[in-house]
């Protein structure tokens, strides 16, 4: 009895954040995010592309960010035109005040300017050998598919280049 316990234990560790992530793929919107790639390698997990996206500078002007401190957390409504970049078009602290795409995401700093907010997708995991192709790539060729949930809750889906699927990084 206590051994199925803990193997139950055990499988609610590993379960929970996948199927966290399987809700954020299946119900989220998939939303075209322009990004900056830098290639470093993991050793236990191959090569990847650090993920710094556009929408985490936002100018001081949009709606909403003078209110925005430092640590707040926030929800940055995305404005999404087809295939085009989403871009900033308010930035609020409460969910319900964001617009109908919001992603959630946390004030690293903020200046007189703008502010720099981290969204948690910090990383787009390569088989080996691709990294080294993204890193020589012109950044402005590429693009970042997210899933973004009704919560704000996101996850990167697809890296694109020219537009075209390079990998998914998808469940199914």
């Amino acid at each position: 009895m206590v051994w199925g316990l803990v193997a139950l234990m055990q499988l609610a560790v590993i379960g929970v954040p996948l199927l966290d992530r399987l809700q954020v793929q299946m119900t989220g919107r998939v939303v075209p995010l322009e990004l900056v790639p830098i290639d470093p390698r993991d050793l236990l997990r191959g090569d990847y592309v650090v993920i710094n996206l556009a929408i985490g500078s936002i100018d001081i002007d949009v709606p909403g960010a003078r209110e925005i401190e430092r640590g707040d957390e926030v929800y940055v409504s995305l404005e999404v035109d087809g295939d085009a970049p989403a871009r900033p078009v308010a930035i609020s602290r409460n969910r319900e005040d964001a617009g109908d795409v919001a992603i959630a995401g946390y004030v690293r700093y903020a200046t007189d300017d703008n502010l720099r907010v981290d969204y948690g997708i910090d990383a787009f995991f390569l088989p080996e050998g691709e990294g080294l192709v993204v890193e020589q790539l012109d950044a402005s060729r590429l693009m970042l598919d997210v899933s973004i949930a009704d919560d704000g809750r996101s996850l990167p889906v697809t890296l694109l280049v020219d537009g075209k699927v390079f990998r998914s990084d998808g469940i199914f």
